[in-house]
C-alpha cells in the first residue's frame, strides 16, 4: 500500500508541476524588436521564451509560477507608433474578475509608460499562447492541486481499511 501511495504523489507532483506556463515575454515600441512585433513568428524566438515564465503576486513576496501568458498590444495615440508586450501574470485569488488581468481579455484604451494606448490586454493558458489572440482555458493550478489531494486522502483511507496480516 505504500508503494501505491507513494505513485499516486508522485503523479500529483508531477502534473501539478507541469502546470506551470512557459510564456514569450518582450517588449517592442515601433518595431524596436522584430522578434516580439506583429506578425509574431516563433521560429528564432527561444530566447525570448521563459520557462516556466514567473510572476509577481499582490501582497506576497517572490515570485510564483505565472496561471496565464499575456499581450499587450496596441498604439500609442500621441504618435500612432505600436507598442507590442508579451509577458505572464498571475491569479492573485481575489474575488471579482475586474480586477484580475489574467482571467479575462480587454480592449480599449489605458495609459502605458505614462502614454495614452489604443489596445487590447490579452490573456491566455497553454504554453506559449501569447504569440497570438489568446488560447483556450484551463484550469487553474490550484483546481488540479486539490483534486490530486483528493485521490491521495482515497488512497489513505483505502489503505487504512486494509486489515493488517
Amino acid at each position: 500500500m505504500k508503494s501505491l501511495l507513494t505513485v499516486a504523489l508522485l503523479v500529483c507532483l508531477a502534473v501539478t508541476g507541469a502546470l506551470a506556463l512557459d510564456c514569450f515575454k518582450c517588449v517592442s515600441v515601433g518595431g524596436s524588436n522584430p522578434s516580439c512585433e506583429e506578425p509574431f513568428h516563433n521560429n528564432y524566438t527561444s530566447s525570448i521564451l521563459e520557462s516556466p515564465c514567473m510572476g509577481g503576486r499582490k501582497g506576497r513576496n517572490g515570485v510564483f509560477p505565472a496561471t496565464a501568458c499575456l499581450k499587450l498590444a496596441g498604439v500609442y495615440e500621441d504618435s500612432g507608433q505600436s507598442m507590442v508586450v508579451r509577458g505572464c501574470g498571475l491569479d492573485s485569488g481575489t474575488l471579482t474578475v475586474d480586477t484580475e488581468i489574467v482571467r479575462m481579455s480587454h480592449c480599449g484604451g489605458f495609459y502605458f509608460d505614462a502614454r495614452y494606448v489604443s489596445g487590447c490586454l490579452l490573456s491566455c493558458t497553454e504554453d506559449g499562447c501569447n504569440l497570438g489572440l489568446g488560447g483556450p482555458l484551463r484550469p487553474p493550478n490550484e483546481h488540479v492541486a486539490f483534486v490530486c489531494l483528493l485521490v491521495t486522502m482515497a488512497v489513505l483511507l483505502g489503505a487504512s481499511t486494509v486489515p493488517f496480516n
